[in-house]
């Protein structure tokens, strides 16, 4: 199955929209869990990852 290659600007919306979810969910909880914590490094390798093999992918195209 082909995958889309993402621009620049989709990335940079990813991240910071990540960003502003781990903001709000850090900001709005009463305590800090070890079930928050659990979320969001589960959210970043959900996010980073398919992000890194992208970009990874581009610099190995162009060789």
């Amino acid at each position: 199955m082909a995958t889309r290659k993402l621009s620049n600007s989709q990335i940079v919306c990813f991240i910071l929209l990540w960003g502003i979810l781990c903001y709000m969910l850090l900001a709005y909880s009463k305590e800090i869990t070890g079930q928050t914590v659990f979320a969001i490094i589960a959210s970043a390798i959900i996010v980073f990852v398919p992000i890194y093999k992208n970009i990874r992918g581009r610099k190995s195209n162009k060789l």
